[in-house]
């Protein structure tokens, strides 16, 4: 049976090589559409890729990513929507997950690891989560810097306590026209640095490095591209893209800067990985695991 072009190994299976085209140009920042036409291969197998993919690098991010050797954190949040905007959507929308979708990041200043993400709102309740699991993945006591986002706070003091130095960069942006439309982001008029906890070095209270970040997601991820019809249609394609996205990030993209990836800088792992090792990680979860027949042998008694 054929995929187009693809060869299929099974039902809805493509073979390691195509795979490998596929989710290659995805983490280039392809749309699914364009990949689709690059490939020859179905939308609909491509978005099973993903999921499975993503599946597959939230499992080993989770696993490898722990104990985190870092001095300096900055967190920050980027804007994204699925189906519409939340201004757009009603009650029957929100509960299909259509809306506003803020993926929170939390970032290594020293090896740009991306030691947390999650996607979700801009609430106090996504706030706690994200803060306790990044504070679960870090070795010893940090410096952690944010915007002013209030929520934050209570966030903070409720993962790390006392054990953190917190401080807080409130930027101030110019006011924007009335009846105008603006389309790149408002140039920043002033910063105030506020400490929250602890002893942070103000030298070092910035979300400089998780903004770039912002900045990489949405040139690399089609997704978070504006302006465009490439936005997310059903919110678990697009939890499984920031999965896929993120993973690529940490490693198997070297750093222009670091020369060499973000997870080996931090100690993760000794060699730069590729797309062909995530796609031998879905193989190993897809690998059917050997059951038990159930049957108990019988001893024959000697005669």
């Amino acid at each position: 049976m054929l995929e187009r072009s693809g060869m299929f190994l099974g039902m809805n299976k493509l073979d390691s090589a195509k795979r490998c085209q596929v989710l290659k140009a995805l983490v280039e920042g392809c749309s699914v559409n364009s990949t689709a036409r690059l490939t020859d291969v179905s939308v609909p197998t491509i978005l099973k890729l993903l999921v499975d993919a993503g599946e597959a690098c939230a499992e080993t991010h989770d696993y490898m990513v722990r104990d985190v050797k870092s001095r300096r954190v900055q967190a920050d949040e980027i804007w994204s929507f699925v189906g519409k905007k939340a201004k757009n959507t009603d009650e029957t929308d929100r509960a299909c997950g259509m809306g506003d979708a803020w993926v929170w990041t939390g970032m290594d200043a020293d090896s740009k690891l991306i030691v947390s993400y999650l996607v979700g709102g801009r609430d106090a309740e996504c706030a706690k989560e994200f803060i306790i699991d990044l504070a679960s993945r870090l070795k010893s006591r940090v410096q952690l810097t944010t915007d002013g986002l209030k929520v934050y706070v209570d966030a903070v003091e409720y993962a790390f306590g006392a054990d953190v130095d917190y401080a807080q960069l409130v930027k101030s942006y110019t006011s924007v026209i009335e009846g105008q439309k603006r389309y790149s982001p408002a140039q920043c008029c002033g910063a105030v640095k506020s400490t929250v906890t602890g002893s942070p070095d103000h030298a070092h209270v910035n979300t400089s490095y998780s903004e770039r970040l912002n900045l990489t997601i949405r040139m690399q991820d089609r997704r978070f591209t504006r302006l465009t019809n490439a936005f997310s249609k059903k919110l678990a394609n697009h939890v499984a893209s920031v999965h896929l996205h993120n993973f690529f990030y940490n490693f198997c993209r070297i750093h222009k800067t670091l020369r060499t990836t973000p997870a080996m800088a931090a100690g993760i792992t000794d060699r730069v990985w590729g797309v062909e090792d995530i796609i031998a990680i879905m193989e190993k979860r897809e690998a059917p695991v050997a059951k038990p027949s159930g049957l108990v042998p019988v001893r024959r008694k000697s005669a």
